[in-house]
């Protein structure tokens, strides 16, 4: 079907700032009687009206039915163009006969009053509409886009086909994706946007009203999704998938602010629609309105004067800098309209956190909030923007980063002295991260969606820190010691965690000083933890604080603790402000029923002083505390010699000092709550059942990875483990106990599917948001309601357990429930039609079954509508006759008939399992001499290619090795996908990693074409890719990469609109 737009404008009255357009997006579809569509645009600004092509059967809808603007009178040359398409005159009331047509066409309206004039939109430098970050500046542009590159690909670009130029150049293009309304277009496109008048949500008002507190009500910004999640609004059905690389089709019309989305159909969007009220969506409590942040215009006196400034001299101006600073004019000011409902977010990030979890978190928030109310900290720091908003009533702060951003940002809140002070919340992406975890937020970011972060922090408690200072003076009566590498101050004069001096900061300072000389060799995380590590253990040999007790001295509130310091021959020294230390171990403990010490808090004034030795801080990771010394407000720490310390995790060796600790202050933080579900209405309640029973099970990494996004699926590979029943009010940490309890009741078991031992890694997971699982952090678990993230069933994910399987029909019974072994033929009946089945590959460090009992190696999984069996393949008879004998599965009317099979079964048991090691030893030998032939002859005589050896290799692994392209087309033709991503346990190497090492690029694409994926990496934390160029292949590294792209494409954020 052929599409002909049509562009109308509307005129607005820029003087008092009353909209009379559309909105964005407005327009509608009309069908003529040879079927071409006839979409009608309005545009921003003063226009006229022209077509992209005549139709002389084709119509437009009535002008009163357009908008409650209907009363303009068209400009000139309208009344003709209408003569034109008059053919087929339809009215707007049959357009609903047209369920299916489009609602919508592309236009770009954005609905705010007082918007800039067409003269400012207009605009041709390049540069500035290729931004990637937000523009404070006088001459920021309003709708501007905030790109960053993506790897998205595929041949479609938001700007159309009729205005793409990389479709007219025929080549592959760069692209690059807007943060804040998550369109994409190729980068050489992005000037077109302007031709379709396409601009991002606004972010910002102009000073233009009479009353710039005059409330405004914000618009929806629509955009066209070729892709979107979820269920229309509307009619609540969900919304055609399209393949990302081919699809054309519109198939959504979303809004970037509240997030709401409808089918590209006049059933579903209506043009009343276009002028509503946006409500902003599930966060508008925290998202700062674009009508709150005003662009003022410099007047012509304070132009006049800035040209005058220019002209004085460099040194003048800079001496006058910090005088002059609170009055300098500023582009942008806050006009926020108080209300006790709402609690405005003020977010920075710092990208050089985490890897690059901090620059997708920067663009994450910039999504779900306003782009101005998101700070990248790499761009000046944190100053700036609390300075902008230190006006806004019940401001809360959000600090993405590890300890020392949080820290930075409370410093510059001392600066400033807000009153009130903002408390700070904390969405950890650093290492260590002892803050976060005192505070409830966690270890570390896993994958938890932001959208849930965000309303922690507006259902967060505030609480308070306590800060201290640290006053250092030079030990004027040590003797001299050259040292070249000391220094007589600290990295931070201010700490929130803690301060150590001993061996922690000697291990501390000799990482840092090796990643100062060659950071070239420290950039691995894993190779960070491995240096640490053996760092750690070569100054446990050398003894390298073993005389720390010497050369210190230690008063506590007037009392002089250097005598027991001494006596406990102390190796490192601890002042504790938070409970954690250590990446979450709790040094100070429990002291339960010791009368001298009370438990650590981190707002009661007091901190702690703890001692190690090299005993206690070997079992602190194991639950252990070190020598509870002292609670104090005030300390006076002398050193006679040159030592390590560390404030807040910076290093340096201090030179001879006293160093005073003492209170500074106490930091407005966010603490992390139990979730509240939704509140019932009075008349509505439903009280909380006392016991719940709910089924718990189990699912691999290797599924969560691969079916995360898509619920269905992870439920179908889900493993039972049985029922735990747990009181209504329960939280996750009381469900762990349990589900522990029933794994120590299953030990004694027999050996089938459910009662496999869980690893001590396992998490639980949140089934219950709309679009996918996550897991939930072990820290954290006491926060969460069982009854919020379950319904009726507990996901759990085993790190360890590595699962290969065929997903089939999905499973709902319960194996644990009934004896596994009642009836054995029924069994094998119902696996041979089940068409499911699983094969178990366990890591080096974990003991397989297959060890101890061979016919445990492979299980089948089956359907039951009430409690099913766990159903066993073939090799597990003689288990059933052993358990026959045993009573297990004893009837009264069994005959000596029935039991001679099942004797004669089990004298050939070793018998088979000879044979079967026989036949994995001679498939393996077919496929290193590579012999296609025999291979074939004993796969269709039953031979199984699945197997593995000793080390983890399938037959794929050794096929590979041969470079017998015969032999891996073969069996790949011949074995399920999941055996594409099995790792053998010396390397953790894949199929493909071999492949990649070996630079067989034939065998490369055959196992990509299969399915292979490019994103596992060995034990070295290497991809294929990486392999390939280190075997020195730069054209199959190009190849795997470009095919990585398309892999990663299916992790994309599924709210991507192209």
């Amino acid at each position: 079907m052929r599409s002909q737009v049509l562009n109308i404008s509307c005129t607005m009255d820029l003087n008092t700032g009353a909209d009379t357009d559309l909105g964005h997006g407005a327009g509608l579809e009309a069908c003529g009687g040879s079927g071409e569509e006839v979409l009608l645009n309005v545009e921003g600004g003063k226009g006229e009206f022209s077509s992209a092509s005549s139709s002389s059967d084709s119509s437009l809808p009535s002008s009163s039915n357009l908008s409650p603007a209907s009363s303009l009178s068209p400009p000139v040359g309208v009344e003709e163009e209408k003569k034109t398409v008059s053919g087929c005159s339809r009215s707007f009331t049959g357009l609903k006969l047209f369920t299916r047509r489009k609602a919508i066409a592309k236009s770009s309206l954005h609905h705010l009053p007082s918007e800039p004039s067409a003269s400012l939109l207009n605009r041709t430098d390049s540069e500035a509409s290729i931004r990637s970050t937000v523009d404070w500046t006088e001459s920021a542009q309003y709708g501007d886009h905030i790109w960053f590159e993506t790897n998205v690909s595929g041949d479609y670009c938001y700007v159309g086909e009729q205005h793409c130029i990389a479709r007219a150049l025929q080549k592959s293009v760069s692209r690059r994706k807007c943060a804040a309304c998550k369109i994409v277009a190729h980068t050489i496109c992005i000037e077109q946007l302007e031709k379709i008048n396409f601009r991002c949500k606004p972010s910002f008002r102009e000073s233009g009203s009479r009353n710039i507190r005059e409330p405004i009500v914000v618009h929806h910004h629509w955009v066209h999704r070729r892709r979107q999640e979820g269920k229309c609004k509307q009619c609540g059905k969900g919304f055609q998938q399209k393949f990302a690389f081919h699809s054309k089709e519109i198939v959504a019309i979303s809004c970037s602010w509240c997030k709401q989305a409808y089918h590209n159909k006049i059933s579903c969007f209506m043009l009343q629609q276009i002028e509503e009220a946006c409500p902003i969506g599930a966060h508008a409590a925290l998202i700062v309105p674009p009508t709150w942040i005003i662009r003022v215009r410099r007047n012509q006196s304070s132009m006049k004067s800035s040209k005058k400034k220019k002209r004085t001299s460099f040194k003048r101006k800079c001496s006058k800098k910090g005088a002059e600073e609170g009055r300098q004019w500023k582009p942008f000011i806050i006009r926020p309209i108080p209300s006790p409902l709402m609690k405005p977010l003020l977010v920075f990030v710092n990208p050089k956190s985490g890897g690059n979890q901090g620059t997708k978190i920067l663009q994450s928030f910039m999504w779900y909030l306003n782009p101005r109310q998101v700070f990248d900290l790499s761009q000046g720091g944190p100053k700036e923007g609390l300075e902008l908003y230190r006006k806004v009533h019940n401001l809360r702060i959000l600090a993405c980063g590890g300890d020392g951003t949080v820290g930075w940002i409370l410093s510059c809140l001392d600066e400033l002295a807000l009153n009130p002070q903002p408390p700070v919340a904390v969405l950890p992406l650093g290492t260590g991260n002892d803050l976060a975890r005192t505070l409830n937020w966690g270890g570390g970011y896993t994958d938890e969606p932001l959208s849930k972060i965000l309303s922690h922090i507006e259902d967060g408690t505030p609480v308070q820190l306590d800060r201290w200072n640290l006053r250092v003076e030079p030990y004027l009566s040590a003797g001299a010691e050259l040292d070249e590498q000391q220094t007589d101050k600290l990295p931070l004069d201010v700490f929130n965690n803690y301060f150590s001096l001993g061996f922690d900061a000697h291990v501390t300072l000799g990482f840092h000083e090796s990643r100062e000389a060659n950071p070239e060799k420290f950039n691995s995380r894993f190779r960070n933890k491995m240096f640490y590590a053996g760092t750690a253990f070569s100054d446990f040999l050398m003894r390298s604080s073993k005389d720390l007790s010497k050369h210190i001295k230690v008063v506590c509130d007037g009392t002089d603790l250097t005598s027991k310091v001494q006596d406990l021959k102390l190796q490192c020294l601890v002042f504790l402000n938070i409970p954690r230390y250590c990446a979450g171990t709790t040094p100070w403990g429990n002291p339960g029923d010791h009368h001298i010490f009370e438990p650590q808090r981190h707002d009661d004034g007091y901190i702690e002083v703890i001692g190690f030795t090299m005993t206690s801080l070997a079992t602190l990771q194991v639950g252990g505390h070190g020598e509870r010394l002292n609670q104090c407000r005030e300390v006076t720490l002398t050193t006679t010699k040159p030592l390590p310390v560390q404030v807040d995790g910076e290093p340096c060796r201090l030179a001879p000092s006293v160093i005073h600790i003492s209170l500074r202050n106490q930091a407005n933080m966010v603490q992390k709550t139990k979730r509240q579900t939704s509140l019932p209405h009075l008349n509505d309640q439903q009280p909380v059942p006392e016991r719940l029973r709910i089924r718990v099970s189990r699912i691999s990494l290797a599924d969560y990875e691969e079916f995360h996004y898509d619920k269905d699926k992870l439920r179908q590979a889900s493993i039972p483990l049985g029922l735990i029943v747990v009181p209504g009010d329960s939280d996750l940490e009381t469900c762990r106990e349990h589900i522990q309890r029933l794994q120590e009741e299953d030990a004694a078991k027999p050996k089938i599917l459910s009662s496999q031992r869980l690893s001590p890694k396992w998490c639980f997971l949140d089934s219950t948001t709309a679009d996918r699982f996550y897991r939930i952090d072990r820290a954290q678990e006491h926060l969460n309601y069982v009854s919020e993230i379950s319904q009726e069933e507990i996901f759990i994910l085993d790190p360890e357990l590595v699962v290969m399987a065929t997903v089939g029909t999905s499973p709902s019974a319960m194996p644990d429930l009934v004896n596994p072994f009642s009836s054995l033929e029924n069994s094998r009946e119902r696996t041979s039609n089940q068409g499911y089945s699983k094969d178990f590959v366990y890591p080096p460090s974990s003991p397989s079954p297959s060890s101890s009992d061979p016919s445990t190696s492979q299980r089948q999984r089956v359907n039951s509508d009430s409690a099913a069996a766990e159903a066993l393949t073939d090799n597990t008879a003689p288990v059933a006759s052993k358990l026959s004998r045993a009573g297990c599965i004893h009837r009264s009317n069994t005959t000596a008939a029935e039991l001679k099979p099942r004797q004669r079964q089990e004298k050939s048991q070793k018998t088979s399992e000879t044979e079967r090691q026989r036949q994995k030893d001679m498939l393996i030998e077919c496929v290193k001499n590579k012999d296609v032939k025999k291979l074939q002859e004993l796969h269709q005589k039953g031979a199984d290619l699945t197997v593995l050896d000793q080390s983890g290799c399938s037959l794929l692994h050794h096929a590979v090795s041969t470079g017998s392209k015969e032999m891996v087309r073969y069996i790949l033709d011949n074995v399920p996908s999941y055996l594409l991503d099995v790792t053998e346990s010396l390397h953790g190497e894949t199929v493909l990693h071999r492949a990649a090492s070996q630079c067989h690029r034939t065998i490369c694409h055959y196992l990509v074409e299969a399915g292979a994926s490019l994103m596992k990496t060995d034990i070295q934390g290497d991809t294929p890719k990486n392999r390939a160029e280190k075997s020195h292949d730069a054209e199959l590294a190009a190849y795997l990469e470009n095919r990585q792209h398309y892999q990663m494409i299916q992790r994309e954020d599924q709210e991507t609109a192209v």
